[in-house]
């Protein structure tokens, strides 16, 4: 009888596969690498030139602001002022008020106390809204949630008519409680539908945790919930802050007289039209302008990210 045996692959051979199989997928590795990083690459690429798009009307501004009149209006492109000069500030902050123009200083106390009051009414009620539909159901819900989004699709423009005939008829014209409550119709109803998805976003387990070891339920919200809103809470008082600072087609419907004007339309008095507009105090006035804004982001943002998790771990 005969026994047939198969031959086995001898060790060289074995190596020499299994040496073959590593190398087909290093090279598979490297091709993938090599991809991944030409794709890091490219949204880097990408990532500059959406910074330097942002930033660069930043500095064109900051630049202008720093040169005299005659270099701006020059066909010439200037990079850096030539003929640095601080003038343009001193025009806009001490120039004394002309009968159609206000001075800087009343101008931003009232855009200050505006801003102030519509930021502190609107975080208030926007937070009782939030919570309201958010936690409770109640007859109208939905119907009031669609009622959020259906106001947002209305332009300012539609309503501009309206809202001075009515602004007229409560004698508030020219009046900073008026311009807040022009302000307040206008901002509030997205602030309560952005502070709703943070509301949301905060189970109610915790606070039935929370009320378990023996808190009420008003602590269980105020030690438990509300530290974990209050980057809700900062995030929308920085869009209400920027939409009420920055806002002109309103104040300037309002506010007609020149010692109530706000910075934007302050702003705006410098063009005119039987004079040569001063661009250059233009550009310096919106630097202070945009200045407050910055600081008050600045001021916040550390905020905005500290309270994400505290109050979230017991003990």
């Amino acid at each position: 009888m005969s026994v047939v045996t198969r031959a086995r692959p001898t060790g060289t051979s074995a190596e020499a596969s299994g040496a073959r199989r590593p190398a087909s997928v290093r090279r598979r590795g490297t091709a993938r690498e090599a991809k991944r990083a030409s794709a890091n690459a490219l949204w880097g690429v990408v990532s500059i030139i959406v910074f330097v798009c942002s930033v660069f009307p930043v500095y064109w501004m900051l630049n202008t602001s720093f040169k005299p009149n005659a270099d701006v209006i020059s066909p010439t492109p200037q990079w850096w002022p030539e003929n640095f000069t601080l003038r343009n500030y001193v025009t806009v902050l001490f120039e004394p008020a002309r009968p159609d123009r206000a001075n800087f200083g009343s101008s931003f106390m009232v855009s200050l106390a505006v801003t102030g009051l519509t930021l502190l009414i609107c975080l208030v009620f926007a937070f009782i809204g939030a919570i309201a539909v958010s936690r409770f159901k109640f007859r109208g819900r939905r119907q009031y949630i669609i009622a959020l989004l259906v106001i947002q699709m209305i332009p300012g423009e539609a309503l501009m008519f309206t809202i001075f005939g009515m602004v007229d008829s409560w004698r508030l014209l020219n009046t900073i409680i008026g311009l807040t409550i022009v302000y307040l119709a206008g901002v509030l109803p997205f602030t309560i539908w952005m502070l709703r998805g943070f509301v949301a976003g905060v189970p109610a387990d915790l606070e039935e945790a929370a009320m378990i070891d023996g808190c009420t339920r008003t602590q269980a919200f105020w030690k438990v919930t509300f530290p974990l809103l209050a980057p809700g809470l900062i995030s929308t008082g920085v869009f209400a802050f920027i939409q009420a600072w920055n806002e002109f087609l309103m104040a300037l419907i309002i506010m007609q007289s020149p010692g109530s004007y706000t910075l934007p339309i302050w702003l705006r008095a410098f063009q005119q039209a039987t004079q040569a507009t001063n661009w250059a105090a233009i550009m310096a006035g919106s630097t202070l302008l945009a200045l407050p804004v910055v600081i008050f982001f600045l001021f916040v943002q550390g905020r905005m990210t500290g309270g994400l998790v505290s109050g979230a771990v017991k003990g």
